[in-house]
């Protein structure tokens, strides 16, 4: 059973950056597919980045591609989300989550492809 806890969210300006963190334990950290999301206000949690077990894969929804990095460092059973050039519509709950390493039945982009979940990290975008 894989424990995901985020950080490095908070308050930042329009046109800003930040790097979240997402530290894993519990498990074997390079046999997880790992990925982030988010989820607004009376919005649906939405897929924004992931990785390959590797590292050598990675995908991006297209709202953030260009501005977002997804990396791991499996030294640090860490994934990392560095966001650049932050808009108010970026404004969200965080999720960092973990799937199988191989997944036949469901897209890296969606939900369901993810056992596990962290508790999410709130970010702000200011205008």
């Amino acid at each position: 059973q894989v424990q995901l806890a985020e950080s490095g969210g908070g308050l930042v300006q329009a046109g800003g950056s930040l790097r979240l963190s997402c530290a894993a334990s519990g498990g074997t950290f390079s046999s997880y597919f790992m990925a982030w999301f988010r989820q607004a206000p009376g919005k649906e949690r939405e897929f924004v980045a992931a990785i390959s077990w590797s590292g050598t894969r990675t995908y991006y929804a297209d709202s953030v591609k260009g501005r977002a990095t997804i990396s791991r460092d499996t030294a640090k059973n860490t994934v990392y989300l560095q966001m650049n050039s932050l808009k108010p519509e970026d404004a969200s709950v965080y999720y960092c989550a973990a799937g199988p390493r191989d997944d036949v039945y469901y897209a890296y982009y969606t939900t369901r492809r993810y056992n596990y979940w962290g508790q999410g990290t709130q970010v702000t975008v200011s205008s």
